[in-house]
């Protein structure tokens, strides 16, 4: 399942992290060495949700700050007997 939101199309990015060892010259130490760097991903937290689209109700897989944002309607909650 790709980690795509179905409204915002926001989707996962790649980037680095940087290793380093060593103390800081501000706190005393001889300065930072840089002893590697690593391909990382930075993933959307989306979540599937139940979502009032067009008239019917479906599952889509949505990021959470269209949820927050109101972007998504949700359907109404059918009420018990």
């Amino acid at each position: 399942m790709a980690r795509v939101c179905e409204i915002c199309k926001k989707r996962t990015e790649s980037g680095g992290s940087i290793a380093r060892r060593g103390l800081p010259k501000k706190k005393g130490g001889i300065g930072l060495r840089t002893t590697g760097h690593t391909l990382r991903k930075f993933r959307p937290n989306t979540q599937r949700v139940r979502a009032w689209i067009g008239g019917e109700v479906r599952r889509i897989l949505v990021c959470t700050r269209c949820i927050k944002s109101g972007k998504v309607v949700k359907p109404p909650v059918a009420a018990k007997t």
